[in-house]
């Protein structure tokens, strides 16, 4: 194990001050739809109500933090999104532990800085749920089941039942990761044994840190199974069905990643894919045990989603995100010193790799800038267009599943439809009508808005722009 100098920790210092500034702008920008519903439904309960009932939408240790910030600095959104934000940074930490003891200190410093200009990193870090403090959670459990491994000490494995229980805590999926952590460490038993404390360490830490689960999850146990099939159900009867496919993940990851869709997103995944594998070959030499923890963890993740008939968001795999960058990395390294071995020019091989780190860093940051370019969802401004647009005598209606937050939590004095007989019902009324619809791609599969067009009368008022997957908000009016 690398052993970090002052330069090293001066690196790493200034990495987590960009990376600091990076999250800090555009932090106050408008809440989008599950930011909103986590305020409304959660962190304005009392504290003594926080954790009595489970809710998918509810991340239990981050809402508690949340709740702390929101009421120390007030109902903004800056405040309700710093846990994620302190998080995003510190993930970012923790990884560069990671990448040390896998793979040395130049590795770690440049996964920290792909991570500290990552567009993803950026996203999550600036948004209220709790899967930057998934991943730390999850990352820093990943530091201390390799050292165990390496050496079986009481002290790493309670450390990791503690990670453990507070990366469930935060998010009942922490549980899939954990779990494939479980399945490596089966696999190391049969390579390595049982003694030297391989086997009753590991099983002390777990189980304490299973037991603490099961204590923070207590209240919401009697709920948690009726939540879970239900979503199962409302999966089943979803009008976008391609949010179960596997392959519309990998690509969906991508596509929000590089900006853009069709064939270039799935060439980017197979590059991606091909210096991942390359990667893990690379870190197999110090940390054995490093890919595939990985690998099991998307590969479980994935088959218990399904099973479940679940849709599998992208965000249920952005703890992997620092992994799968540190496997990049070692890949692209692997690639400039095969290539120069190739044709002879060895010497080459680390001139090549600092070329690769400084197209890297210069693709990263450039797509790491769509971050300031539009809110995640743009609610608050669609609010405030529509009034300003709104004519004498002129209705409004909400459009689909976000429309009862305009009404709830703007105010509005706005009609709600969610379904072609709501939007049938608000047409038989003569005048005119404003309709603004978020989420589009969902709503305009389930309500035929051109059923007022067949006069060509609707008309597209204005379009606004979001950096979530469907994260547009599109205003039609019928004069």
């Amino acid at each position: 194990m690398d052993r970090p100098s002052l330069r090293d920790y001066g690196i790493l210092g200034a990495i987590l001050l960009l990376a600091l500034g990076l999250r800090v702008v555009g932090l106050n920008a408008p809440l989008w739809y599950d930011e909103i519903l986590t305020v409304e439904t959660h962190l304005r309960l009392p504290w003594s109500a926080m954790v009595q009932s489970y809710s998918m939408n509810h991340h239990y240790f981050f809402d508690l933090q949340a709740k702390l910030a929101m009421d120390l600095f007030g109902e903004t959104p800056w405040a309700v999104r710093l846990p994620a934000l302190l998080f995003g940074v510190a993930t970012i930490a923790a990884m560069w532990v990671l990448a040390r003891d896998v793979a040395g200190m130049a590795v770690a410093h440049v996964t920290a800085l792909l991570l500290a200009l990552s567009y993803h990193e950026i996203w999550f870090s600036q948004n209220a749920r709790g899967y930057t403090e998934l991943a730390f959670w999850s990352t820093l459990g990943l530091v201390l089941f390799l050292r165990g491994l390496r050496e079986p000490r009481l002290g790493l494995w309670l450390g990791f039942g503690l990670a453990l229980a507070a990366a469930t805590f935060t998010h009942l999926t922490g549980v899939f990761f954990f779990a494939a952590l479980g399945l490596v460490w089966l696999w190391s038993l049969l390579r390595s044994g049982t003694g030297g404390g391989r086997l009753t360490l590991p099983l002390i830490g777990a189980g304490a840190g299973l037991v603490l689960t099961l204590l923070l999850y207590a209240p919401l146990i009697p709920s948690l199974g009726d939540t879970v099939a239900a979503v199962g159900d409302t999966s089943a009867i979803d009008v976008m069905q391609e949010y179960q496919n596997p392959l519309w993940t990998v690509l969906e990851a991508v596509r929000t990643g590089i900006g853009t869709a069709g064939m270039l997103a799935g060439a980017v995944a197979v590059v991606i894919l091909i210096l991942c594998l390359i990667g893990s070959v690379a870190a197999a030499d110090r940390a054995p045990w490093f890919a595939p923890a990985v690998l099991i963890h998307i590969l479980l993740t994935l088959a218990v989603l399904m099973a479940l008939g679940m849709r599998i968001w992208p965000r249920f795999f952005f703890a992997d995100i620092g992994f799968l960058m540190l496997l990049i990395v070692l890949g692209v390294r692997g690639l400039c010193q095969s290539v120069v071995r190739l044709i002879g020019r060895e010497e080459w091989a680390a001139p090549a790799f600092a070329l690769a780190v400084v197209a890297m860093v210069g693709v990263s940051g450039t797509l790491a800038l769509r971050n300031y370019q539009a809110p995640k969802q743009n609610l608050a401004g669609a609010y405030s267009l529509a009034q300003s647009l709104r004519q004498p005598g002129e209705r409004v209606f909400a459009v689909g599943p976000a429309a009862t937050v305009f009404t709830s939590h703007f105010n509005a004095d706005w009609q709600v439809i969610t379904d072609n007989a709501g939007y049938s019902a608000a047409l038989a009324v003569p005048g005119p009508i404003l309709f603004v619809v978020a989420f589009p791609a969902r709503v305009l599969r389930r309500v035929d808005l051109m059923q007022a067009d067949r006069d060509g009368l609707l008309a597209e008022v204005e379009w606004l722009p979001g950096t979530l997957g469907d994260g547009g908000i599109v205003l039609f009016r019928r004069p």
